[in-house]
């Protein structure tokens, strides 16, 4: 605190006649700077002085970190190399090896918020490619079961697509196109998991729905059989036998030895009907261009 400005603090407190009555309160006067010292009289005032640790050093200590498996502590690590050396080469490694250590340790919400910021501050590196990676993997792991909410895989397969759209030649796009599979098998699992739950409930329509989604927008998942089958029986229980027959049509066509065109194809013979195939039907036309059976992915 200055003089100044303990002076002013002084006189707001006992008024100004009395400080100059008393001493004049200057620094040749009785109250010196010494007498109104805040600290022990014994006690001198040492600035703290915080010396600088070489970047390298700092890196060095994340990765060793890492090796023990204190992820944690090696994120830290590696956030202070942005604050201690900003915008150097120094920061933006600090910054991967941030969202690395973030996702190795399972703090999933921080290597997204670290990859992101990578992104953000440095999209045209090379290692833009592993932090859309890291972002996408921790999205991805956090996929829960299909009974419960699956944002989580509709956030993974946006940002791996993401990933193979923008780095098509990247390492990791392999990897990505394994994942995008999973999360949309998983994503169609759900929407199987409402359908078959409504199909029991007699709400037909909500059923076709669901069975609709799967069949338009999941068809290279191991779902889309089933979900063919479904839509089978569920025209047939509203007596719209055209979309019926088209279901089981298209599930024969590229399933002919799937269990679920055996049980279709019962279904609609004990009706009356055969399969056949309208291809004007929304079914037709989602299966249009689709590769088949013997490409589809596992």
């Amino acid at each position: 605190m200055s003089f100044a400005k303990v002076y002013l603090s002084l006189r707001a407190a006992a008024g100004r006649a009395l400080l100059v009555g008393a001493c004049g309160l200057t620094l040749a006067g009785c109250d010196t700077l010494s007498s109104i010292n805040p600290f022990d009289k014994n006690e001198a005032y040492k600035p703290e002085i915080v010396a600088d640790v070489p970047a390298e050093e700092i890196y060095n200590d994340g990765l060793a970190r890492i090796q023990k498996k204190d992820y944690e502590g090696a994120a830290k690590k590696f956030d202070s190399l942005d604050r201690q050396y900003p915008y150097s080469e120094w920061s933006r490694k600090g910054m991967i090896m941030q969202a690395y250590a973030n996702y190795e340790g399972g703090l999933y919400e921080e290597a997204i918020t670290a990859s992101k910021r990578y992104l953000q501050q440095h999209p045209n590196t090379p290692d833009a490619a592993y932090a859309q990676y890291l972002m996408a993997s921790s999205y991805y792991d956090q996929i829960p079961d299909i009974t419960r909410d699956q944002a989580a895989s509709e956030r993974a397969i946006a940002a791996l697509q993401d990933l193979v759209q923008r780095y098509p030649s990247s390492e990791y796009v392999a990897d990505a196109k394994k994942k995008i599979q999973v999360a949309s098998d998983q994503l169609a699992g759900k929407e199987m998991e409402v359908g078959r739950f409504y199909l029991q409930k007699r709400n037909y329509s909500g059923a076709i729905n669901r069975f609709r989604n799967v069949v338009s927008r999941y068809q290279t998942t191991r779902h889309t059989e089933e979900a063919l089958q479904r839509l089978t029986e569920a025209y047939m229980a509203m007596g719209i036998v055209g979309e019926a027959q088209t279901a089981a049509a298209v599930l024969g066509h590229n399933f002919p030895d799937s269990p679920w065109y055996k049980d279709a194809y019962a279904l609609l013979t004990k009706g009356g009907v055969e399969p056949r195939e309208n291809s004007q039907s929304w079914i037709s036309k989602a299966f249009r261009g689709v590769p088949q059976v013997g490409q589809r992915a596992g």
